[in-house]
């Protein structure tokens, strides 16, 4: 199958190309520029959880500190007195 379809073969084939969003983006285009695209509940969610975490601060630093090599890590048991 293809990654891109006009709308009006997008509207044809609505239940194939719906399937084909769960393995992959799909493009919709209008008049040969991209207008849309296609992606599953699963990308979306993954993606929100994604924004959500660039936009924490403290997530952010502690990305940060991790790529520096500077992160202190605690054992999960630690978890267990909170």
């Amino acid at each position: 199958m293809s990654d891109t379809y006009t709308i009006k073969t997008a509207q044809q084939k609505f239940s194939a190309v719906v399937k084909e969003c769960e393995d992959h983006p799909v493009t919709i285009t209008k008049q040969g520029k991209a207008v849309a695209v296609l992606v599953s509940m699963d990308r979306m969610e993954a993606i929100a959880e994604t924004m959500e975490i660039l936009a924490d601060p403290k997530a952010m630093g502690a990305i940060h500190k991790h790529r520096k090599g500077k992160a202190v890590y605690h054992d999960l048991t630690a978890m267990d007195s909170v």
